[in-house]
């Protein structure tokens, strides 16, 4: 059974569960300085998937001046490439969507197709950010 939590910063229980979680895929795998890492944190909007009582993947909103940004999309090795991520990036939409702002992201570059599966598309040139090669993509559903 899968299920979809939205939680905030003052979620504790949650958070913890969350930072595990990209600490094991951020930090970890790709190596990216945790001061990066974690920033904006009382600001973000968070989401849990749970999946037989086992948290696996996570991801966050935020407001900026640009708009609603989505990102710090991490999901365990093990569970990749099953669809789970779908699910979760569609629970976002449908919180953010009602917004009407603009939806935008920084996809790593090997994760653009999962962000074109949601109705996304590159804009702009590929930059590094945390030494991984990204781009701008932004929702046109």
């Amino acid at each position: 059974m899968v299920r979809i939590e939205k939680f905030g910063y003052y979620n504790s229980f949650r958070m913890e569960q969350a930072n595990a979680i990209r600490s094991e895929v951020f930090i970890d795998e790709q190596l990216v300085d945790p001061e990066i890492e974690f920033e904006y944190e009382e600001e973000s909007n968070y989401y849990l998937l749970i999946l037989e009582d086992k948290p696996v993947a996570t991801a966050r909103w935020r407001e900026t001046p640009k708009g609603i940004k989505l990102e710090r999309f991490a999901m365990l090795k093990e569970y990749r490439n099953k669809g789970w991520g779908g699910k979760l990036m569609e629970v976002m939409l449908d919180d953010v969507i009602p917004l009407q702002k603009s939806i935008y992201l920084h996809s790593q570059v090997v994760a653009v197709n999962y962000y074109k599966r949601a109705g996304f598309v590159e804009k702009g040139e590929h930059f590094l950010e945390a030494e991984i090669d990204h781009v701008m993509m932004e929702y046109k559903g």
